[in-house]
């Protein structure tokens, strides 16, 4: 995947990821080990120096620590989601390091805007696969207008994964909603369960987890997401989309 991936991003040939780590032995050996499976990789040792590297160079991913000095990796992320220094940073795909296991960390990690999250210890090619499915769900797609959905001003290319605003402006999924979301309209008005959507999502998620992606989703595509008109809850089966 990474060959067909490489001349589509900051670089004409590799590229290039921040990894944000304050451990800096952990740093030394991923900056190491993708250096070697053909990315340009920079580090920094928390979120301020993360920071002045994001103003500096243009990145096509960044791994991140959860658990760090000062400002915490959630935090970050949610602030770089929140407002970015451009449009580029506050859709910059984001992958999530946590030492936390299955605790709340994870869950607030992806409430927050991160793309997808790996456990420590991890097995370094499954970081390597992660992180080239995340930088080719970023790339540009074609639009395919005849295959829309709408959601009142809002509407969704199935083909292109893009979601636009009445302005005709794109309105920045994450990979998990980005996947739960097509994964509807291939299906509009057909009750999905967290188990069927949890399995078939490209990214690593639980079905505990389904249900703060849909929160998040809802506050994309619904007027008011405490009374959801498109993204319906159905008892005892799971969720349904309801386009207009």
């Amino acid at each position: 995947m990474l060959d067909n991936v490489k001349n589509l991003f900051s670089t004409p040939s590799l590229p290039r990821l921040l990894v944000v780590d304050d451990d800096e032995r952990l740093r030394a050996l991923l900056k190491k080990f993708l250096t070697e499976n053909g990315f340009k990789v920079d580090d920094a040792c928390d979120a301020a120096r993360a920071r002045e590297k994001l103003a500096q160079e243009t990145y096509d991913l960044m791994v991140l620590d959860v658990m760090m000095p000062g400002e915490s990796g959630i935090e970050f992320t949610e602030s770089l989601r929140e407002s970015g220094d451009d449009g580029h940073n506050k859709a910059l795909p984001i992958l999530m390091l946590t030492a936390l296991g299955e605790g709340e960390e994870r869950v607030e990690g992806l409430e927050c805007g991160a793309d997808d999250y790996l456990s420590k210890p991890f097995e370094p090619r499954e970081l390597v696969l992660r992180i080239e499915k995340l930088i080719a769900r970023a790339q540009p797609r074609f639009i395919d207008t005849t295959k829309d959905l709408h959601f009142g001003s809002l509407s969704y290319c199935l083909k292109s994964q893009t979601l636009k605003n009445a302005q005709n402006e794109v309105i920045h999924l994450t990979s998990a909603e980005s996947d739960l979301l097509s994964l509807f309209a291939k299906k509009p008005r057909e009750s999905l369960s967290r188990n069927e959507l949890a399995d078939n999502s490209g990214v690593s998620l639980s079905p505990r987890t389904i249900d703060v992606q849909i929160t998040r989703l809802r506050k994309k595509i619904e007027s008011d997401p405490r009374q959801p008109k498109y993204l319906r809850t159905v008892r005892h089966k799971g969720y349904a989309l309801w386009p207009d």
